[in-house]
């Protein structure tokens, strides 16, 4: 009979010992159901046509799903159409769609929710929200069978691919429409993404549930609870405390505060967004082009982006990005030269102490500060810089597209096409919301006639001409291409930082 001895019982313990250590290590930590987001802003619109604002994409791309899907790397995939190709000489684009998708209310996604949501979109509910005219060149759909549609088209639109991922193309449910109404649809809508709304609270938070029947896999929390905490110092301690999980639209007042913190990390990813100063180039001072090449020449940028910004952010020399189709690396923008500046403001006739008003809105602390920055450096060479606040709403929709500014107004974009024609066109052809002041033909002609090709090497020629001639023309003073930050819990796991802010939360998990 075996008989253990006393020896090879202390090393049978200790081995026992060792390996419940080596257990409780390889343990998984629990997995929370809960993921909860902040971000500053409340869109106040759920409807995809209602909004044209990032604040909504970055919970909006949970809740729909458009026929195409642009990755957090910008390369764009199949979605809700699997395949498609252009037909007639690039008149029609066949788009040959999924048959295993419904709505989160059970209705089915074919051809004619797709014709629905576009004929909605181009109809008399699009035309009262701003995003309707980018979809203009799509002159109608044709369902050819139960999942393949036609969209035939007016014009030529070389971005058409890139707006079929986002915003206003998202699909929408033709029968829940039909039943609850527009202005239901708006506060409790219906899509085919991951998450399903639960209960909206304006200004107060997002409450969105995981949609087990989502074509594409199963989202890794029950529930997605997004809060609309407009002030970033609340935002920020709120991440800190453990009182959300991630943070969106991070101020750059706060990277040092999360960088410092051991519970939190500050994730960086290149975006889209730009910060520029316009100007008033009708009955102002700044009609003068010696003035506003004066003013760009006394702007230390390098300077700004190092003490303001941390470093998170790129000089620009036109208003857009290094990831924008029509950014041109060898456009140089305006050095910093303040005795250069103070000759063509004295050539120009403007007298040291002259006022100007720069407006900006009052919910950017970052964009305030560099406004302060700037003030004081256009002090130094003799003009004296009034800085106007303005609630958000009023600026955007009254102040700069009826033409009331001062000579010179804040003007921050997302570009989320990443294409500069997305951001051209609005800044500079006549007629354009936010374009109050510039009138110029050949501008027009360059950026129609860019409109017209579907080639992207001959649009780039055509829009680094654009560029070129705002530079050469002062039209705008470029800042800078700001880094998209987001501030996230070491607990979070699986999250991957969207240039665009137009994040995606399915593989995301929390650990207890």
């Amino acid at each position: 009979m075996f008989t253990m001895n006393k020896s090879y019982k202390r090393v049978l313990a200790v081995l026992a010992s060792a390996l419940a250590l080596t257990t409780a290590h390889v343990i998984p930590a629990t997995a929370r159901d809960v993921l909860n987001v902040a971000q500053a802003r409340d869109p106040q619109n759920l409807d995809p046509i209602d909004t044209f604002t990032l604040s909504w994409g970055s919970f909006g791309s949970n809740i729909f799903d458009g026929l195409l899907v642009r990755d957090e790397k910008l390369n764009l995939m199949p979605a809700l159409a699997e395949e498609w190709e252009f037909l007639d000489n690039n008149t029609r684009i066949r788009f040959y769609l999924r048959n295993d998708v419904v709505f989160h209310n059970g209705e089915i996604f074919n051809a004619e929710a797709v014709k629905f949501t576009f004929e909605r979109l181009l109809g008399e509910q699009g035309a009262k929200g701003p995003q309707r005219s980018n979809y203009t060149s799509i002159e109608r759909l044709e369902v050819v069978d139960e999942f393949t549609v036609d969209f035939v088209m007016n014009k030529v639109d070389p971005v058409i691919l890139t707006k079929l991922s986002g915003y206003g193309a998202m699909i929408v449910p033709p029968q829940y429409i039909a039943e609850v109404g527009e202005d239901a649809f708006d506060k409790h809508p219906v899509g085919t993404g991951p998450f399903k709304v639960v209960k909206y609270t304006p200004s107060v938070n997002l409450q969105l549930a995981k949609f087990d029947g989502y074509w594409n896999g199963r989202a890794k929390v029950n529930e997605l609870n997004v809060r609309f905490i407009p002030e970033p110092s609340t935002r920020i301690a709120e991440l800190l405390s453990g009182g959300i999980d991630i943070a969106l639209n991070i101020p750059t007042t706060a990277i040092d505060t999360i960088k410092a913190n051991p519970n939190a990390d500050l994730i960086a990813v290149d975006g889209p967004t730009v910060q520029i100063f316009r100007f008033k180039v009708k009955d102002a001072i700044t009609s003068d082009i010696r003035v506003r090449k004066a003013i760009n020449l006394a702007i230390d940028r390098k300077s700004i982006i190092q003490a303001l910004l941390k470093g998170y952010a790129s000089p620009i020399a036109s208003a857009q990005g290094a990831n924008s189709l029509g950014y041109d690396p060898e456009l140089d923008g305006y050095p910093y030269d303040p005795e250069a500046a103070k000759i063509l403001l004295q050539e120009a006739g403007v007298k040291p102490g002259t006022q100007i008003t720069l407006d900006l809105q009052n919910n950017n602390d970052t964009v305030r500060e560099v406004a302060q920055a700037i003030a004081g450096l256009l002090g130094q060479v003799g003009l004296e810089v009034k800085i106007r606040m303005h609630e958000q709403n009023m600026y955007s929709t009254e102040l700069i597209p009826q033409g009331k500014t001062g000579e010179m107004f804040a003007f921050g974009w997302g570009g989320w096409t990443f294409d500069f024609d997305n951001t051209a066109y609005l800044l500079y052809h006549t007629g354009e919301r936010w374009n109050p002041y510039i009138e110029n033909a050949e501008l027009n002609g360059l950026l129609e006639k860019q409109r017209e090709l579907y080639s992207p090497e001959q649009r780039e020629t055509i829009l680094k001409t654009v560029a070129s001639y705002a530079h050469m023309y002062a039209l705008d003073v470029p800042l800078y291409n700001i880094q998209t930050l987001y501030g996230v819990r070491n607990n979070v796991k699986g999250f991957v930082g969207a240039p665009d802010d137009r994040t995606r939360f399915m593989s995301v998990s929390v650990e207890e």
